[in-house]
C-alpha cells in the first residue's frame, strides 16, 4: 500500500488502523508532504572549496532522493563555460528551496560567502522564502555566526569529522533534508519537523526558538578516553587511505602503499617516479609511556623511535587531541587541541610536506 492510499477522500491522513509509533506517523506525514510536492526541489549548496570532497560525499547520499525526483542540486562546479561567477551564484541562489550551509573554518574565513551568499540566505530565510541548514563539517566557532541561532545537523551541532563512519553523520543530514522538503509541500497538514538515527526513540524539532549555548561540562571515564582514542587512530587511518588514493589520482606519476600492518600500526609510503619519496609508521599505544597516544614516525619500519606523538585531552567539554611538539615545523602547535580531522591533516602535513619543499 502507497503512502498516498493511508490519505481519506477528506485530505486528512486516517491512523484508525495505524498502530505505529509517533516517529512512523511523522514519517508517514512527511511522505505524503513530499508527494504532495509538484515540482522538484532546489538545493544550493554554499561551502568552501576547501571542503570540496565533503560536499561530494554528501551530494552522493542524496542519490536516491534525485533519483526520485524530489531534489535537484546546484553548487558553483555547476557553472558553465562562459557563464559569470558572481551572476550564476545569484541567480540560483535567489531560486533555492534550501540553501545548505556546508560549515568549517574554511567556510566562516571566507569573505564572499559571508558577504555575499550567507547574507542573502539569512534573509530569504527570515522572510520564510527558503528553509537554511547548517551542516557542521568541522570544529568551529559556528554557534556565534550569523546562522548560530539555526538548529544544526548532524545531531548536537557534532561535526562531520568527528564521526569514525561519515556515512552515518551525513545519513543524519540527509533525514534532515528530508524533512525541511516536507515543510515545503503546498497545503499539506502541518509537519513537526523530527530527525532520527534508526535505533533513536528522541525526535529533535528543527527551527524552534532556543539558546545555541547548551554546552555543560562533562568528566570523562577512562572508558571514554580509551574509546576516543581507538576512533581517533581508525580515523586516520581512513583519512590516510583516502588522501592517498586522491593524490594518486590528481598527480601523474605518483605511486604510493598503505599497508595495515595490524590493529595497533599502518604504514603508508609515497613514490616518485617509482622511488620512495616519503614514508611514516603512524601507531596506537605503541610505547609504555605513551598509552593514551597515536605516535608518528617517519621511518615505515618497525622501531621503538617516533617523531611525533598526539595524546588525549579535553577542555572540558568534549575530548580532543594535542600534538606533543616534537616536530620541527608544528612547536607552535604543541599546545592546540585538535579535532580528530584536525590531528589527521596534522599527521599528514608531516608526511607530505618532505614533497612540498
Amino acid at each position: 500500500m502507497s503512502a498516498a492510499t493511508r490519505v481519506q477522500t477528506s485530505g486528512q491522513v486516517s491512523f484508525s488502523n495505524f498502530t505505529a509509533t509517533r516517529l512512523q506517523r511523522l514519517d508517514l506525514i512527511a511522505t505524503l508532504a513530499i508527494e504532495s510536492i509538484s515540482h522538484m526541489v532546489t538545493l544550493f549548496f554554499s561551502y568552501s572549496h576547501i571542503d570540496e570532497a565533503l560536499r561530494d560525499e554528501l551530494e552522493v547520499q542524496l542519490s536516491t532522493l534525485k533519483r526520485q525526483g524530489i531534489i535537484k542540486i546546484w553548487h558553483d562546479r555547476r557553472i558553465g563555460a562562459g557563464e559569470e561567477f558572481d551572476k550564476a551564484i545569484s541567480k540560483n541562489l535567489e531560486e533555492a528551496d534550501i540553501i545548505l550551509l556546508l560549515v568549517s573554518p574554511s567556510f566562516l574565513a571566507s569573505d564572499y560567502i559571508h558577504n555575499i551568499e550567507l547574507q542573502r540566505a539569512m534573509e530569504r530565510h527570515e522572510r520564510q522564502e527558503a528553509i537554511v541548514l547548517p551542516v557542521i563539517l568541522r570544529h568551529c566557532d559556528w554557534e556565534h555566526a550569523p546562522f548560530g541561532n539555526l538548529l544544526a545537523v548532524p545531531r548536537d551541532g557534532k561535526p562531520v569529522s568527528k564521526f569514525p563512519d561519515r556515512d552515518e553523520a551525513f545519513l543524519e543530514v540527509v533525514q534532515a533534508i528530508r524533512m525541511a522538503v516536507s515543510k515545503l509541500a503546498p497545503d499539506s497538514v502541518p509537519v513537526e519537523l523530527v530527525k532520527h538515527s534508526g535505533a533513536s526513540a528522541n525526535p529533535q524539532v528543527f527551527d524552534a526558538p532556543r539558546s545555541s549555548n547548551l554546552r555543560i561540562r562533562q568528566d570523562f571515564t577512562e572508558h571514554d578516553r580509551d574509546k576516543f582514542l581507538e576512533e581517533s587512530f581508525e580515523y586516520i587511518a581512513n583519512f590516510f587511505e583516502n588522501s592517498l588514493i586522491e593524490l594518486l589520482n590528481r598527480n601523474p606519476g605518483v605511486e604510493n602503499r598503505f599497508r595495515r600492518i595490524d590493529a595497533s600500526n599502518f604504514t603508508a609510503t609515497i613514490y616518485i617516479c617509482g622511488k620512495a619519496a616519503t614514508e611514516c609508521r603512524i601507531s596506537i599505544g605503541a610505547h609504555q609511556s605513551s598509552r593514551e597516544s597515536i605516535t608518528y614516525s617517519h621511518s615505515a619500519s618497525m622501531n621503538n623511535s617516533y617523531n611525533e606523538s598526539i595524546s588525549i585531552a579535553d577542555d572540558g567539554y568534549a575530548l580532543l587531541l594535542r600534538p606533543l611538539g616534537l616536530a620541527t615545523f608544528s612547536g607552535q602547535n604543541a599546545n592546540k587541541l585538535l579535532s580528530q580531522q584536525g590531528s589527521a591533516e596534522y599527521f599528514w602535513d608531516m608526511l607530505i610536506e618532505r614533497l612540498q619543499r
